[in-house]
């Protein structure tokens, strides 16, 4: 099986979101998440967490990072496209202001295997 990075993207910070709508809301919400990670609990092998502020570090530099990727799960299959379909209905889509998720194939690293 490979592994795969998936990242929830969105136009406010996950900060913003968890306090945005009431305690109601808030366990619906998550009441959502739960529900798609035991539908697909064979293949998440991390549920992954909301994300918090970000650094970006160059050779020369550090300094607070823009980005709109608010969390991530680790999930294994079998192709990028099993992937997809786990993520399909995922409830993070239905978040407002445009969220989607990202999919990435985690590589091997040679030596490593």
């Amino acid at each position: 099986m490979k592994k795969f990075i998936v990242l929830y993207t969105a136009p406010i910070t996950a900060h913003e979101q968890m306090h945005q709508g009431s305690p109601e809301e808030m366990k619906e919400v998550m009441g959502a998440w739960m529900a798609w990670g035991d539908k697909n609990k064979s293949a998440l092998l991390d549920f992954g967490t909301p994300l918090g502020k970000s650094l970006k570090v160059t050779k020369d530099s550090q300094g607070d990072l823009e980005t709109n990727v608010v969390g991530f799960s680790i999930l294994q299959a079998e192709t990028l496209e099993q992937v997809g379909e786990m993520v399909k209905d995922h409830p993070h889509l239905n978040m407002p202001g445009g969220c989607d998720i990202e999919i990435h194939e985690c590589l091997p690293v040679p030596g490593m295997e």
